[in-house]
């Protein structure tokens, strides 16, 4: 496990702590986001192909930017320091509260009774409740387990989609969780 982690990370009886990455994780962070784009390629907005070309420096700066003022990354990191999950936040410009991304869980992880999904969206919940009164993310229309996932934590689709970067026949849509 790379970094010394932050003062503030919480431990969990569950078996994983959580915390915001910083710079020192940049390895750590860029074999979990290869292993989030191979398990579930429509649920971001680049290929693995995409990923693996990422330089040292960019994978310094995302690791880094997880304990900045403007964004969040945090991890579960699995008592046998395995890196399980991760999930980000930043509010994008002009918007009037943050945005999730980024959101992966590990097979085996997965699901309420583990926790692990509960625990950073608590985490990134609070960050965004400080920087205004919801938080938005936008889903693939295929991503079924994901819709469902978020709908069970108060997420709710507003009726708004885009097109899918990678695939402009698909859609990605708009769910929102009031923080206030």
């Amino acid at each position: 496990m790379g970094g010394s982690g932050e003062a503030a990370a919480h431990e969990c009886e569950r078996g994983f702590t959580v915390r915001r990455t910083e710079e020192a994780d940049w390895r750590e962070v860029r074999a979990l986001r290869l292993e989030m784009l191979a398990d579930t390629p429509l649920a971001y907005l680049e290929t693995l192909e995409q990923g693996h070309r990422r330089s040292e420096a960019e994978w310094r700066s995302w690791a880094r930017d997880g304990s900045s003022h403007a964004s969040i990354t945090v991890v579960a990191i699995a008592d046998g320091g395995r890196w399980v999950a991760t999930m980000m936040s930043k509010v994008p410009r002009g918007a009037s509260g943050a945005y999730l991304y980024g959101v992966y869980v590990a097979p085996g992880f997965r699901g309420r009774q583990a926790g692990v999904t509960d625990a950073l969206l608590g985490r990134i919940e609070e960050w965004a409740a400080l920087r205004g009164d919801s938080l938005t993310l936008d889903v693939h229309e295929l991503n079924a387990r994901a819709r469902a996932a978020y709908a069970k934590r108060g997420f709710v689709e507003t009726g708004v989609s885009i097109p899918y970067p990678l695939n402009r026949a698909q859609r990605e849509l708009q769910m929102r969780k009031p923080l206030r």
